[in-house]
């Protein structure tokens, strides 16, 4: 049986982003200049571990839905993935918990979620205890849930830091680990 290649599985909560970016970190609606660059995105899950990556985006379409952006996505590579349902029903955390979970069915294939949400910890504990997985988070450090964070080999990379996903700088308050403080960004 011939081995399967290495592949990483980007799978984008793109409501749950666009969300703390909003209410989190700007405090109102993002301005196009502010959201992530999602090529940068991309091209960073792709170098993280040094393979291809499979970009899955998903988003709740049960109201209307930028086409443009839709197609933007699909030129980076991504796969759109369009949910509807029940006002009630949380569709795209549901599809992501089905697909983090075939993800542990099928067996093989790295994950970075890009994600603060806590919903999906028993779903990335699961993929971590397969020895063989690589499992990642991509979000704000400070705003990522702790029910993520304390899942035991889970690296966590921020968007903004480690990734570079933003043009302009956002006005965080986080912790600087001293290794990374430069004294000049308060001084500019």
């Amino acid at each position: 049986m011939p081995s399967t290649p290495a592949e990483t599985f980007l799978v984008v909560d793109g409501e749950n982003i666009d969300a703390t970016l909003g209410a989190s970190v700007l405090g109102r609606r993002p301005a196009s200049e502010e959201r992530p660059r999602w090529d940068r995105v991309r091209d960073y899950a792709r170098a993280v571990w040094d393979q291809p990556v499979r970009g899955l985006f998903f988003l709740n379409a049960s109201g209307s839905l930028p086409m443009a952006f839709v197609q933007a996505l699909t030129a980076l590579s991504y796969r759109p993935v369009l949910l509807s349902g029940p006002a009630d029903v949380k569709v795209v955390d549901v599809a992501i918990q089905r697909t983090l979970d075939a993800l542990a069915e099928r067996g093989h294939g790295d994950v970075l979620l890009a994600s603060h949400d806590g919903d999906f910890a028993p779903h990335i504990a699961l993929l971590a205890e397969q020895p063989e997985r690589r499992i990642g988070l991509l979000g704000f450090r400070e705003l990522m849930s702790s029910a993520l964070t304390e899942i035991g080999g889970v690296e966590l990379y921020d968007l903004e830091d480690d990734v570079g996903a933003f043009t302009v700088a956002l006005p965080r308050v986080r912790v600087i680990p001293i290794e990374r403080f430069d004294p000049w960004t308060l001084l500019t």
